[in-house]
This record gives structure tokens, sequence and C-alpha cells, in this order.
């Protein structure tokens, strides 16, 4: 795979997207003091070469009521049941987030939910999914860091 090379306006332009993907190219271009049509140019670029895949909705979970969260590792019978593990898992909403993984679990699974009974049922819903030897949940106290432009920054400073 072909790596893209980023110079300091492109930087500059996913620094404004990820904090806010609906920053209107206008604002950036302003900030930058280019033209919207180079903003536009240049987010095209990184589109077609597959560097910006969409864009992102923040959603207040809390406000929803939805502010549960547990994580749950799983370990399987079996590392060629893992296809239709994931497949079933895609199959309950509440679960958010998966990985496959080495170590202790085979998957590791973010829920969301309203409560620790609306958990409950998830949790025992996973567990009844074909090829699930055991799982193991750990509740959210509290989201700390959730940052994509730190690393970001980081990867793309320019020297």
């Amino acid at each position: 795979m072909k790596k893209f090379n980023l110079d300091q306006t492109d930087h500059q332009i996913l620094n404004m997207l990820v904090e806010n993907a609906r920053t209107p190219f206008t604002d950036i271009a302003k900030k930058l003091q280019v033209s919207a049509g180079t903003i536009h140019v240049r987010v095209k670029k990184m589109e077609d070469e597959g560097l910006i895949k969409g864009s992102t909705l923040i959603l207040d979970y809390e406000k929803m009521n939805f502010d549960f969260i547990a994580h749950v590792g799983i370990t399987i019978e079996n590392t060629s049941q893992i296809k239709s593990i994931i497949s079933s898992l895609e199959k309950i909403p509440y679960v958010t987030i998966a990985y496959i993984t080495t170590g202790q679990f085979n998957v590791f699974c973010k829920i969301r939910t309203r409560d620790t009974k609306q958990a409950k049922e998830i949790i025992f819903s996973i567990d009844e999914i074909a090829g699930v030897k055991r799982t193991e949940t750990m509740i959210s106290m509290e989201e700390c860091i959730n940052d994509k432009s730190r690393m970001m920054n980081d990867l793309f400073k320019i020297k």
C-alpha cells in the first residue's frame, strides 16, 4: 500500500476535521488563509487515497439514557469459530465495538446499555453464542480518555 505524504496544511485540515467533522471548508480555509477550493481538493485527495473514511457523529449517550458501559472478554472453544462468533455479536445491537485479540481473551467487546439489568441480558446472550466457552465482564466506571487528536498530532508532526 502506497504511503500518503502529508504536509503541514493537510495536518491542520485533519486536526480541525477530527475535532469537528462538520466544520465547513470555508471556516477551515479562513483559519489556514487558503481558498475553500484548496481545502476541498485536499480533503478529496485524502478521501481518494483512503486516509479519510467518512465522518463521525458523536452522540451523547448519557442524554439518551445509555450511559452504562461494560467490557466483555470472550474466550472461545476453538479459533475456527471466530467468524461465526463475530457474526453473532454483530446481531446484538448493544455490542458497539468488538476486537479479535490475543492473550487471555479471543474477543474483547464493549457493550452500552441503559442499566445493569439490560447489561446482564446482553452478557447472557453473548454466553449463549455457539462456541463461546466463557465471558468475563468489567464495568466501566468512567471514560477518562477518548481523544483522537493527540495520537494524530504526534504521528503527523511535520519536521
